[in-house]
């Protein structure tokens, strides 16, 4: 009697390591087709890979600073221009509803 409840666990411990195994191999399956999809989703999705995106970063940051400088030199400029009598800019024309104008 030993003997044959010893053959039963063995058959069982052994159907048990089969359904892990195929288990297993069900899960890698799945995430496989998972990965897959995700990845065809992503790629629909038209998204920007990361080295473009630093690239582009690199470049607005670089932008920016050139802007800076740009907007000081020409503050300065105006700066001068504006100590120049001869930069002042004329005065407008009148209104023609203004009751100062000379043509009124």
């Amino acid at each position: 009697m030993t003997q044959t409840s010893n053959r039963f666990f063995d058959e069982v411990a052994r159907l048990m390591n089969d359904a892990a195994g195929v288990a297993q191999g069900i899960k890698r399956e799945v995430d496989t087709m998972f990965k897959t999809q995700a990845e065809k989703w992503l790629r629909d999705l038209d998204l920007v890979k990361r080295e473009e995106f630093e690239a582009v970063k690199d470049m607005a940051r670089l932008a920016r600073e050139e802007s800076e400088v740009l907007r000081t030199r020409i503050a300065a400029l105006e700066a001068k221009l504006g100590a120049a009598p001869s930069a002042s800019p004329p005065p407008p024309p009148p209104s023609p509803s203004d009751p100062t104008s000379p043509a009124a």
